[in-house]
Formats: structure tokens, C-alpha cells, sequence
């Protein structure tokens, strides 16, 4: 079955930011935890057809998991192809905006999110032999904690320093504008605020154009 991403970002800037936000929803909900710690390398791909990715990487799923990905295909309409690699495990990431967002920085988004048995090398020759391009190359530290039945995760990334998403994940397509003004209270609890999407993609464009210069460091920039 597809499922839908709605998250919402919030530039924090730095670790002390980062703490706070921590500290506060410690305090806020008891049963706040800590459910995951993982280095992330993502990289972005452009081009290509959708129909020639579904048959480049389609043996490597089962039938099931084949069908969820030509779902995701056949239904969107802007796509944003990742190869991702959580520590020692390798990911194929394909998401399609349901919004009027792009589909790399939007809020709502159908997302498909699967392991793969290859190396995240041999999954990039397959995505590149299909067709596709990189478009940049990201790494990051995430902590992941289960706050108030959504998913918080406090993200080192490299480019943008510290970064909130507040997330939850819904079947049904039609529960998307409800979950997007829960995510707005918890948000306005938190004191946290929402990154602009114009931002948020002028900050997008810069990283794409000037990735190497940031990738796998602790450098960050800072873009109005």
C-alpha cells in the first residue's frame, strides 16, 4: 500500500537550537524518546524517464514491493530520485509531490522508501544507467524521536547546519490537510517555526550548484 508523507521543516541553525528543541519536548510529552541515531549519505538524480528507473530497479524488489513502486509512478507527476545510504543499509527513494510543491522540498508527498541488496554505488550506476544525472550529493547525522504520535528528526546536515522536520505518515490521501494542522499545533508548541518554501528552495539551488564544496563536511551557509 502507498503512503504519504506530510512534514514540515524548521531551520534551527545550531546545536544549542538544537538541544532546546530537544529539552522541550522532553518536558512537553514524557514519553518523548529517542527511537534512532544514523549518518546518512543521500544523493539527488535529475533526468531520466520514470518507466526506464521501474525497469532498471525492479528486480530487486518483490512483487509487492514492485507494485507500490509503479503506483508512486503512475500517479505522480514530479519526481525526486534518491539513493540513500543509513548506515550500513542502502535505500532506493522515490517522492512525488501531491501538493503545489516540488516534490524534493514540498509538504505533502507520496513516498516510496525500500532497501535494496546492492552496494549504494552499484544502486547509483543503475539510476545513472537508466537515464538520470546527479544532481547533488548531501550527508547528514539524524536523530530521530517519537514525540506525540508524530516523528521528530533533528538533522546535522551539511550545507544547512541544524534542521527540524516534524513528520507523520498516512494511507489515505484524503487525511492529508487534517495531519498538516496537527503538525502546525505541535509545531507552535514547540516554538519552532516553519522554513519557507522559497527559502527553502533558494537554499536548494545554492546546495545543488555548490555541493562539492559542502559534502561530507561540517560546513554550513546561510541563504535568505
Amino acid at each position: 500500500m502507498s503512503h504519504f508523507e506530510i512534514e514540515v521543516k524548521s531551520l534551527l541553525g545550531d546545536q544549542a537550537t538544537a538541544d532546546r528543541l530537544k529539552e522541550k519536548m522532553c518536558a512537553l510529552d514524557p514519553e518523548c524518546v529517542c527511537i534512532s541515531t544514523n549518518k546518512q549519505l543521500n544523493h539527488y538524480f535529475e533526468g531520466g524517464a520514470m518507466e526506464d528507473l521501474y525497469e532498471a530497479v525492479k528486480d530487486l524488489f518483490d512483487e509487492e514491493t514492485q507494485a507500490k513502486l509503479k503506483v508512486t509512478i503512475d500517479r505522480g507527476a514530479e519526481f525526486s530520485i534518491r539513493s540513500r545510504q543509513r548506515d550500513g543499509e542502502v535505500l532506493l527513494v522515490v517522492k512525488a509531490s501531491i501538493d503545489e510543491g516540488t516534490s524534493a522540498n514540498t509538504i505533502k508527498r507520496m513516498e516510496f522508501e525500500e532497501p535494496v541488496a546492492v552496494t549504494l554505488d552499484e544502486l547509483d550506476e543503475r539510476i545513472l544507467n537508466a537515464g538520470f544525472t546527479y544532481q547533488a550529493k548531501w550527508s547528514r547525522e539524524r536523530e530521530e524521536y517519537a514525540y506525540k504520535g508524530a516523528s521528530v528528526s533533528l538533522d546535522k546536515n551539511a550545507g544547512y547546519g541544524y534542521v527540524a522536520e516534524v513528520e507523520k505518515i498516512v494511507h489515505d490521501e484524503a487525511l492529508a490537510d487534517t495531519v498538516r494542522a496537527e503538525i502546525d499545533e505541535l509545531m507552535a508548541e514547540l516554538e519552532i517555526i516553519e522554513l519557507d518554501q522559497d527559502r527553502l528552495a533558494r537554499m536548494f539551488s545554492f546546495y545543488n550548484a555548490n555541493w562539492p564544496d559542502y559534502y561530507g563536511t561540517d560546513r554550513i551557509f546561510v541563504i535568505e
